[in-house]
């Protein structure tokens, strides 16, 4: 099992910036492929980023690409979503999420662990 804790979401004006995190717990985190989704009321989730298990490989949707990064520190088994020029369309919750992958995917249902999820909300 792998509890997931997010942190870091609130309330920012458009152009500004947030950084979420994800802390795990209950297996070795370096073993993880983590990814962070998101889900805006009355939508479907949606995916935004994941990172490979080593860091090495990252992906982004392309809603997103150019404005948020996705890193990870394995000592501290916590992933970080910096998310940067902030739009009222970015307002949702975001979870983060893990599996034990070898190559990075972006289907919600590749993923077995979810965080509760942290609100962002983005004001014009």
């Amino acid at each position: 099992q792998v509890q997931l804790v997010e942190s870091g979401g609130g309330l920012v004006q458009a152009g500004g910036s947030l950084r979420l995190s994800c802390a795990a717990s209950g297996r070795t985190f370096s073993t993880l492929t983590m990814a962070w989704f998101r889900q805006a009321a009355g939508k479907d989730r949606e995916f935004v980023a994941v990172i490979s298990w080593s860091g090495r490989t990252t992906y982004y949707a392309d809603s997103v690409k150019g404005r948020f990064a996705i890193s990870r520190d394995n000592a501290k088994s916590t992933v970080y979503l910096q998310m940067n020029s902030l739009k009222p369309e970015d307002t949702a919750v975001y979870y983060c999420a893990a599996a034990p992958l070898e190559w990075v995917k972006r289907g919600s249902h590749d993923y077995d662990y979810w965080g509760q999820g942290t609100q962002v909300t983005v004001s014009s």
